[in-house]
């Protein structure tokens, strides 16, 4: 009998593992251990546990800042908390997290290419961390760290053991790292949010998808659907072969995103190369829990312009802080010879506009037009784009400057 219950056990705590793909959530959810690297400077130093990477033991290198470790608060305040995701080439970035910690949040932010970037230096008249610390040169590979963030460990190695594989380390850092950042007393655990840049973007598409326990996400840039398209990762995942398709299934946010259930604001511009519109709008529609887009036109691509947009905050204060959300847009509607667009909460609106581009070819080297648009009772009127249009949008700016924008359009 006590055989029989104990195997009846057993069968229960495997079937109630939460298990999404090659990640054990049950176990990354798990605070993991952690040292101080470096506590007596505004902006503090730790290492934490990662996952085994080809049999070997992990540790991954972060920074920490909240108001306490910036001298504006007192110990015992609580704050809410945000886990900031680095991209391609980039680094954890002190600044970043120093940033986040003058908005009153508490700040993680993790490198995710077993390395450790120099100790921040700091202006000695304002205190903020100096320039942009991203020169790879000057960063140090762990001893214990976990795979490089190059094509052969993002793509090439699909297949066969998954702890040789980048997305898998990624996504299992940062959720780790907001298990860790949700474990220390002065976080409000219960109001954490995530942002992530480029590949960072991207990575923030997965751990939404992966880990609910965040109130808002924000990927800048990065999204799914990079096999199809004008993607500049379709060649390296067309290359996998037979693999391909693997790779899609366990790594492409496209085959994620249908879970995610966490408020997300997308953010990207209508020239980037790496992560064009039209896979970017693929993933925004996937999503089935409440989503928002700002599309700029030429928005730059890089860490500090993706790190930039005061959107980025006020849609994570309005989830994690109870601030005022930002506008949110109907559909738009074409009549005659005009475009109508209705709108929703956010400050009052100062102006909006019509985008669109005529140009043909890749998406990165297109043209594109702005037309102001009326606002008069609730209601935006945009005039019709032309005929020859073949992508357009509509933006919203309220009193506070800040901007969101409809779903892209296509002409077929």
């Amino acid at each position: 009998m006590k055989l029989l219950t104990a195997f009846l056990l057993a069968c229960t705590t495997l079937a109630s593992a939460e298990q999404v793909g090659p990640w054990n959530l049950d176990e990354i959810k798990k605070a993991p251990a952690m040292k101080w690297v470096n506590q007596s400077a505004p902006v503090h130093s730790l290492l934490y546990t990662g996952e085994p990477f080809l049999n070997n033991p992990t540790e991954v290198f972060a920074f920490y800042a909240s108001p306490i470790t910036l001298g504006e608060a007192k110990p015992g305040t609580k704050f809410p908390g945000v886990v900031l995701i680095h991209g391609g080439g980039g680094t954890a970035f002190a600044e970043w997290a120093y940033l986040w910690a003058k908005r009153g949040y508490a700040a993680i932010a993790m490198d995710l290419a077993g390395s450790r970037p120099p100790d921040p230096v700091y202006d000695p008249k304002t205190g903020v961390p100096k320039g942009h610390q991203s020169e790879a040169k000057e960063r140090k590979r762990l001893s214990n760290g976990g795979p490089h963030h190059g094509a052969g460990e993002k793509f090439d190695s699909i297949g066969g053991v998954t702890s040789d594989d980048w997305p898998f380390h990624a996504a299992a850092s940062v959720i780790r790292a907001h298990s860790l950042l949700r474990s220390f007393p002065e976080v409000q655990a219960e109001n954490t949010a995530v942002t992530g840049i480029s590949w960072g973007g991207y990575t923030t598409c997965l751990v939404a998808s992966l880990d609910d326990r965040f109130k808002a996400a924000v990927p800048v840039y990065g999204c799914g659907f990079l096999h199809e398209g004008e993607s500049v990762q379709k060649a390296s995942i067309d290359q996998l072969g037979d693999r391909r398709a693997d790779w899609v299934r366990e790594y492409d946010p496209s085959s994620l995103l249908p879970r995610c259930r966490v408020p997300i604001l997308f953010v990207n511009g209508t020239n980037d190369i790496h992560y064009p519109l039209d896979s970017y709008m693929k993933s925004f529609n996937v999503v089935p829990g409440e989503k928002q887009m700002r599309i700029q036109v030429n928005m730059a691509h890089g860490h500090p312009p993706g790190w930039a947009p005061q959107e980025i905050g006020l849609f994570i204060d309005s989830k994690c802080r109870a601030g005022q959300p930002l506008p949110v847009p109907g559909v738009p509607v074409v009549e005659g010879d005009k475009v109508t667009l209705s709108y929703t909460g956010g400050a009052a609106l100062k102006e909006a506009k019509l985008h669109y581009t005529t140009d043909m070819g890749v998406r990165a080297k297109r043209t594109w037009k702005s037309v102001d648009a009326t606002i008069s009772a609730g209601t935006v009127t945009a005039p019709k784009p032309p005929a020859e249009a073949n992508t357009w949008f509509i933006t919203l700016t309220d009193e506070r400057g800040a901007m969101v924008s409809t779903t892209v359009q296509f002409q077929p």
